[in-house]
């Protein structure tokens, strides 16, 4: 039985709120270029990344201090044979409170092992997710391009 996608989670202390207002801080976890709103709902953002991935997220749910869901409409991963294995996916944050800790999970939705991207993608979302929108959310700096280097 194949998973329904990869998925992580982590608690921290600030309010839901507070983590919710930073996963909508996209620029501030997430490298590369983003172009668009990323914090109204049906509004789409574009992602670049170099010349090795485009892709456009619409934002299909945003609930304050719940949920996010981004729907990737359209995907180009250029270091992949089937550069359009994230098209229909979508990339899903649910936040909830958990005793005195707010929990985050993220689940990349259709983003499953048999994709050639999912070591990769997997193990890029981990560092983004764990690392960089963790920071975010507890010292208020992101760390989204420090695993360029």
């Amino acid at each position: 039985m194949e998973t329904k996608g990869f998925s992580t989670s982590f608690t921290v202390d600030p309010s839901p709120h507070e983590v919710f207002d930073a996963i909508n801080d996209v620029r501030g976890w997430w490298s590369g270029e983003i172009d668009g709103s990323t914090d109204k709902l049906g509004a789409e953002f574009t992602y670049r990344y170099k010349g090795l991935h485009r892709s456009t997220q619409r934002i299909t749910e945003l609930v304050p201090g719940k949920r996010v869901v981004w729907h990737v409409s359209d995907a180009s991963l250029n270091f992949v044979q089937d550069k359009t294995e994230w098209n229909g996916t979508d990339i899903v944050f649910e936040i909830a409170r958990k005793g005195d800790k707010t929990e985050v999970r993220f689940t990349h939705v259709g983003l499953v092992p048999r994709f050639q991207c999912y070591g990769d993608c997997s193990g890029a979302w981990g560092f983004y997710i764990n690392d960089s929108l963790r920071s975010l959310i507890t010292t208020g700096k992101g760390a989204p391009n420090s695993k360029e280097g």
